[in-house]
């Protein structure tokens, strides 16, 4: 009996922020996401890492991953663009009063684009993680389907319905006047 593989997988992962200190009048500092990492323990509120001089790293959130078999495409573009990444969007404050949220992750560069249209949002990419790349592989091998380029084929011209919107072309106005007898020279 063959196994059927799920149509889509979900994969926990911890998120890991940094928070930089920058030489900037109206700001004091930059949050940008470092790393993610498997196996990571469900939290409820951010934890402190690690400090350093001018950053702090945190643990903002355990999420999951979600890969859908209809992504698999971008998961592709993904993997072959060098380095195999995870998309990460931010936000900070919100109705929470926490400083900063994680509100997706991602492995597709296509869900992300959206989310670079606004400037609320904070996208970073980091490494995928070894282990998660060969799942997202597996992923791909059993649920990607090539789908053939189809050309659109396009619509004939017809030069008489060029005029049956707006106004009438000029030889067409001209032509009608002379032979409802008016000089279409003179207005």
């Amino acid at each position: 009996m063959t196994q059927t593989l799920p149509r889509s997988l979900e994969v926990s992962l911890g998120v890991i922020v940094a928070r930089e200190r920058i030489d900037n009048p109206w700001q004091e500092y930059i949050w940008k996401p470092v790393s993610v990492f498997l196996d990571a323990p469900p939290i409820t509120e951010m934890r402190l890492l690690r400090r350093g001089p001018g950053h702090e790293h945190f643990h903002v959130a355990t999420m999951p991953l979600e890969l859908h078999r209809k992504e698999t495409a971008g998961y592709k573009v993904n993997l072959s663009n060098g380095v195999p990444s995870v998309y990460v969007v931010l936000r900070e404050g919100g109705e929470s009063g926490v400083a900063i949220q994680c509100h997706l992750l991602t492995a597709s560069p296509f869900d992300v684009e959206a989310y670079g249209a606004t400037s609320e949002d904070i996208i970073g990419r980091v490494s995928m993680p070894d282990e998660l790349v060969e799942l997202v592989e597996a992923f791909i091998d059993a649920h990607h389907v090539e789908e053939a380029f189809v050309k659109r084929t396009r619509v004939r011209y017809e030069a008489e319905d060029e005029h049956n919107f707006g106004q009438e072309p000029v030889h067409v106005l001209r032509e009608r006047m002379r032979l409802a007898g008016r000089d279409p020279g003179v207005t």
